[in-house]
């Protein structure tokens, strides 16, 4: 199938990706070249290697890109406080980007001529993949395999495992398992009992939570320290970007915070049910807009707000790098360079409160904002204030 000669593959080691492996090279007869990247998703990549090597890869890559992911994706991306539809804070959609960028580079390294991916075409990642692909190198050839083969379900996939002795993964149950992504900003689950958007998930299926009624009894205080933005220190101890998103996935995993379960619009046009835990990241999230409170002036602050909905789309939906996101990126980091100080925050049972914050360049003035008596502020101003704004009000009233 076509003059493809050598691929880089972007391999996890998993079932999907082990099937694709195999199915590239008696299809195309190609050169596979495998890219594994540890981005935090909290199991060995090392067994990766080996299982590439039984399949007869020679040219292996497996990376730590845990600190660039924090630093240069997920971090970028906090400053803009993105929610995907008011509650994904776009876990999965964020690590696309950095996959596709290293994909791109070792095909150029290796010469590659096409990359290739485990998305199915039903899914979002496949968009967020390839418009990496081409953003990056317009003319490379990209393979999709589940747009190609007629393994169209998880159980033909799995029938082509056990035929071709590519081992099969299993749950706590015995079964194959929930289709997952995980990374060090969260984890997602898919698929099985999950596509009847009125089951609750099992509680087993959770793997970086307590529940919140098995959290501790006793509330957990953590103080988080940003700079321009960004979160340096958790507890007054300074940490790298990976260290710091750690650090809060274990506070908040063990105090029940960050699950959600929602149905979200993809890309695609239909309608999916996902269960995410993204504990550090909830917390994060509270923490940077309790410090932006203090240091953004209404009108800057407003402004990102209603700027937020169009850039989270955009990560949501692959365009990390379109110019559009690089623009708004540009304001947003504009606005980030004063959000400097501490947040105190409150975990208990799955929530995240928070319940002190302080900085260096707060635009609060406990002086003017005071219910006692002050000099700063003279009370009847507001009257006049108000009939101004009221004028237009008063005007359209009266000529109905």
């Amino acid at each position: 199938m076509g003059d493809v000669k050598k691929v880089v593959l972007a391999y996890s080691g998993g079932l999907d990706t082990s099937v694709i492996l195999k199915w590239l090279r008696d299809t195309y007869a190609c050169e596979v070249v495998t890219f594994t990247a540890d981005i935090g998703q909290g199991e060995e990549v090392e067994p990766a290697r080996k299982k590439a090597e039984m399949l007869g890869i020679k040219q292996i890559f497996i990376e730590d890109l845990r600190e660039e992911f924090v630093r240069d994706y997920v971090f970028p991306m906090f400053r803009a406080n993105a929610l995907y539809e008011g509650t994904y804070l776009l876990g999965t959609s964020i690590a696309r980007p950095l996959i596709a960028k290293r994909q791109i580079e070792i095909a150029a390294e290796v010469g590659a001529d096409a990359v290739s991916h485990g998305a199915t075409g039903k899914g979002n990642d496949q968009v967020r993949f390839e418009l990496g692909y081409y953003a990056l190198n317009p003319s490379i050839k990209i393979i999709a395999p589940w747009r190609e083969w007629d393994l169209n379900s998880r159980s033909k996939l799995i029938e082509y495992a056990k035929t071709h002795q590519i081992p099969v993964p299993k749950d706590k149950e015995g079964e194959a398992p929930y289709s997952m992504d995980a990374n060090l900003l969260h984890i997602s689950y898919e698929g099985k009992a999950l596509e009847d958007p009125w089951t609750e998930p099992s509680e087993n299926m959770f793997l970086r939570t307590v529940s919140p009624e098995s959290a501790p009894d006793r509330a957990t205080y953590v103080e988080i320290q940003f700079a321009k933005g960004d979160p340096i220190a958790v507890d007054g101890k300074p940490l790298s970007p990976a260290a710091l998103l750690e650090t809060l996935n274990q506070l908040g995993g063990a105090n029940g915070i960050g699950r959600a379960d929602i149905v979200e619009n993809r890309f695609v046009g239909m309608k999916s049910r996902g269960v995410y835990e993204t504990p550090g990241g909830t917390i994060l999230f509270h923490a940077r807009r309790a410090v932006e409170s203090l240091t953004l002036d209404r009108g800057a602050m407003h402004q990102k707000d209603e700027l937020m909905p169009r850039y989270a789309e955009m990560i949501y939906n692959g365009f990390w790098f379109s110019p559009e996101r690089e623009i708004l990126q540009a304001a947003i980091d504009k606005a980030s360079e004063a959000v400097n100080g501490t947040a105190r925050l409150k975990l208990y049972k799955g929530n995240v409160m928070v319940v002190g914050r302080k900085s260096p360049n707060s635009m609060y003035s406990e002086d003017v904002a005071t219910f006692e008596e002050d000099k700063v502020y003279d009370q009847r101003d507001a009257e006049g204030f108000i009939k101004l704004n009221a004028l237009r009000l008063r005007l359209a009233k009266r000529g109905k």
